[in-house]
């Protein structure tokens, strides 16, 4: 079984953005086959960017009823919330990987999901962060198989346990 896949924001808004007729074909064939194998993880804060984006910044824009509509449909694949774990996870990865804040946020909310892939344009294709591996989308081709990016099982440690040695019984 193939993992989960953390879609960022920017996908969303290519799925509704007429002004892009080659990433914008793309975008909606991504979406529905994650919804469709029901894969596809999101954030609040990718939630958030989207509606601002699609309402403030592309044109021809949404009317905020549409933005609120694709919202409502998207909080089904429960976006992992802006919260304290988040906000730690995203303080070790921005001093760890010195990504930006915000960037830091979206690889964090991956990783707490448990997602092998992230589909961005923002961050280098290929780079890796934790078990999480970007993917541009319009690189990686929507039919490309994935097993390659399942989630791997926990490795047990070849080291010796701390502490005691355990007795053998008699």
């Amino acid at each position: 079984m193939t993992g989960r896949i953390f879609v960022d924001a920017n996908m969303f808004v290519y799925a509704r953005d007429l002004g892009e007729p080659t990433k914008q074909p793309l975008a909606g064939e991504w979406l529905e086959r994650l919804w469709q194998e029901q894969r596809g993880r999101t954030s609040t804060q990718a939630l958030n960017e989207f509606y601002y984006t699609v309402t403030r910044k592309l044109k021809p824009g949404l009317t905020v009823e549409e933005a609120w509509d694709d919202v409502r449909s998207l909080l089904s694949w429960n976006p992992q919330p802006v919260d304290t774990s988040l906000l730690l996870r995203a303080r070790e990865i921005e001093q760890r990987y010195r990504l930006s804040w915000w960037d830091s946020l979206i690889v964090g909310a991956a990783q707490l999901q448990e997602c092998s892939v992230l589909l961005t344009e923002d961050l280098q294709d290929r780079s890796s962060y934790g078990g999480v591996t970007v993917r541009n989308p319009f690189v990686l081709g929507v039919s490309e198989e994935m097993a390659t990016y399942a989630v791997a099982p926990a490795v047990a440690s070849r080291h010796r346990p701390r502490g005691r040695p355990r007795r053998s019984s008699p």
